[in-house]
């Protein structure tokens, strides 16, 4: 039986898991310095992506496991770390001296806001979506 915190604590590390998950990857390519100065000028993104996720498991965990769900979740979460990664993985491509990749980081660097704007539109459409089930499977009352 899941108690009722227990969602509020899935949700908070799964959160808290998806911004130690950017900086582990800014850090291992540019270092802990350059991970933690391109987090506060990019805090405004990546927050609203990580407190999407975090609700989306909180309330993926408040449900009892529909398999209708997983789906759900399993793409708008991949979707917002894709989002996360993709806005600082054109600095990966100054380490690979392959000439050819440099379009590749001109690209992430010029659509950076786009990535950004579809992570936190994936993350409301499946927050939207999960609680709309919930409430159903409640009989409207949440």
């Amino acid at each position: 039986m899941i108690s009722k915190k227990d969602p509020i604590l899935y949700g908070l590390f799964a959160g808290l898991g998806l911004i130690v998950f950017y900086l582990s990857v800014v850090s291992i390519f540019q270092g802990f310095e350059f991970a933690i100065l391109n987090f506060r000028s990019l805090w405004f993104w990546l927050v609203p992506l990580s407190a999407g996720f975090g609700v989306q498991i909180g309330l993926y965990t408040s449900i009892k496991h529909a398999a209708t769900l997983t789906g759900t979740v399993a793409s708008t979460g991949a979707i917002s770390a894709g989002s996360m990664v993709a806005c600082c993985s054109h600095f990966l491509f100054n380490l690979i001296p392959i000439v050819g990749l440099s379009g590749v980081a001109i690209f992430l660097v010029k659509y950076q806001t786009t990535f950004f704007g579809v992570g936190i539109a994936s993350n409301l459409l499946g927050i939207s979506l999960l609680f709309n089930h919930r409430k159903n499977m409640k009989g409207g009352s949440c």
